[in-house]
């Protein structure tokens, strides 16, 4: 515990993508196995131990320290990790306690636990670590590290400790299973690849990079084809016979929350690339309606009803054995549309190319887009073969620019990790008139982006001079201060009071200088909502 939990401090305290790459590449390379596959399940969003994590911790708590105590500490530290490592009675664990319990060790004792002893065994291993050991314990078993660290990052990290390229191990990554140790056995030369027969895997995607002033010069018209950027969730659909998943752009498995989809696939063998969206009657719904449908483990058949989900199709990885990723663009497109033809899976269809003459009328089609309610336009070259990751000069995305508004600041949350200590998530609202004439401001809005460091300093300091009262970790503060927000789109929305939601909300400017009374209205935001 002693090394993975010193890892995890400098993961949350080391901010440079590559030192955080060393340091995971290190501990890959250095710690026995088991360990680094459990450390490795953590790091990738899994959860290695499922147990009642927030019952059992709740347990052993209220018997140890004061409920109120515990409350308003949690409140205060913003972590619940970190809060019960500074809280746990120190009787148990002398400063000669050392290394402290290896990851396998724990994982072998929880498993191993009945349901009337889970309480007692997670006490012991809690005894027998120091604070920082108890914190990385902690963040282990929860599920929820968060210390600046995706799964892919940790991928990436074992890729180069063992000077592979990360769509190998992502190709396999679904055909292994934790503590992972035939991955590390093949990466390290003492195994062969982990087999995937039989097995529908991940093909790291071809992603687009923004669209730049100094690009423009090398987009022939003949060169590239359009389509439209939809505004959902980028999927890709493996199928191997009688097994079927979905995947995230990310690798991360969301078949369960698309049973449907799935079945529609079901008996092919095919990989396709495509945009998950919610489509009604033939019209894309908002981006909204997709998010009921993600992070879920099971879904109703009321909710498939209500969110009626729907891929539209792109590109074609595989199909039966061929691997068509070196062909160029345009004869895997030939062959998307005649697989399309020839299997026609329900609760799809191929994404339209947009014909073009010259760039004066490609930026005509840009400027509908948000009218459509679309976020832009995807330009690819027609000769590029399907390339891993996000190589220059074969994809381009072209974005609608953003829309603003000025918001006042209602409310303020502290944050989590490194932001622990500041008030940094922020709930901003528009003017409404009242009933009765009175002016008052209701949410449409939280962000936690978009700031600087300073800036983050500055706006901590205004919300605590400010403060008008408490909610916990929340505080609301006097209306005055006037943010810029940036966001994609805005929707209807039943959730929230004032109606209305933004979508990917981040501030763009702190708006000292102008008075709270001079900012937006609710009806100015309405009047962004795509008709």
């Amino acid at each position: 515990m002693e090394r993975f939990s010193r890892l995890l401090d400098d993961l949350s305290t080391n901010p440079s993508r590559n030192s955080k790459l060393a340091l995971m590449a290190g501990y890959f390379l250095d710690a026995p196995d088991t360990d680094r596959g459990w450390a490795l399940v953590a790091l990738t969003d899994g959860v290695p131990v499922k147990i009642a994590f927030r019952r059992v911790l709740t347990e052993i708590m209220d018997a140890r320290i004061d409920p109120f105590l515990y409350k308003v500490s949690r409140d205060y530290v913003g972590d619940t990790a970190e809060t019960v490592a500074l809280l746990w009675p120190d009787a148990g664990c002398l400063p000669s306690a050392g290394a402290g319990p290896s990851l396998s060790a724990v994982v072998d004792e929880l498993h191993a636990a009945s349901p009337a002893s889970l309480a007692r065994v997670m006490a012991q291993l809690l005894d027998d670590c120091d604070v920082t050991q108890r914190w990385a314990l902690l963040k282990f078993l929860g599920g929820a590290l968060r210390v600046g660290v995706s799964g892919r990052l940790a991928r990436l990290a074992l890729a180069q400790a063992h000077n592979r390229d990360v769509g190998e191990i992502e190709e396999v990554w679904h055909a292994v299973s934790p503590p992972y140790v035939e991955l590390f056995a093949w990466l390290e030369g003492r195994a062969a690849r982990p087999s995937t027969d039989g097995i529908p895997v991940f093909r790291p995607p071809m992603l687009a990079t923004p669209i730049e002033e100094g690009d423009w010069a090398g987009l022939g018209p003949s060169d590239f084809a359009a389509e439209w950027k939809w505004d959902g969730i980028r999927v890709q659909i493996a199928a191997v016979g009688g097994a079927v998943r979905i995947y995230s752009r990310t690798g991360e498995d969301m078949s369960p929350a698309f049973p449907e989809l799935a079945l529609a696939f079901l008996g092919m063998d095919v990989t396709a690339d495509g945009e998950l969206l919610v489509v009604r009657d033939g019209i894309v719904a908002p981006f909204n309606d997709v998010q009921q449908r993600l992070n879920r483990k099971a879904v109703s058949a009321r909710q498939i009803a209500k969110y009626p989900s729907h891929v539209r199709l792109y590109d074609l990885l595989l199909a039966g054995s061929e691997d068509l990723r070196g062909l160029a663009f345009d004869e895997r497109r030939v062959r998307l549309e005649q697989w399309h033809r020839a299997n026609a899976p329900p609760l799809t269809d191929v994404s339209e190319l947009i014909p073009f003459t010259d760039l004066a009328e490609l930026a005509q089609l840009h400027s509908s887009a948000r009218s459509a309610a679309i976020e832009g336009l995807m330009l690819k070259r027609r000769s590029s073969p399907y390339l891993a990751g996000r190589p220059k000069g074969h994809w381009f995305k072209w974005k609608r620019a953003a829309l603003t508004l000025d918001c006042v600041l209602m409310y303020a949350q502290r944050g989590s990790g490194k932001r622990s200590s500041f008030y940094s998530d922020y709930t901003f609202g528009v003017w409404q008139t009242g009933t009765t004439g009175e002016r008052q401001l209701v949410p449409v809005g939280k962000a936690y982006s978009g700031f600087t460091d300073a800036e983050l300093k500055e706006l901590d300091r205004f919300i605590r001079q400010n403060t008008v009262e408490t909610f916990g970790p929340v505080r609301a503060v006097k209306p005055e201060l006037v943010l810029e927000v940036a966001f994609d789109a805005v929707q209807r929305s039943a959730r929230h009071k004032s109606g209305v939601a933004m979508r990917f909300p981040r501030i763009h400017r702190i708006r000292w200088d102008k008075p709270a009374a001079d900012a937006d209205t609710l009806a100015n935001v309405e009047a962004l909502i795509p008709i």
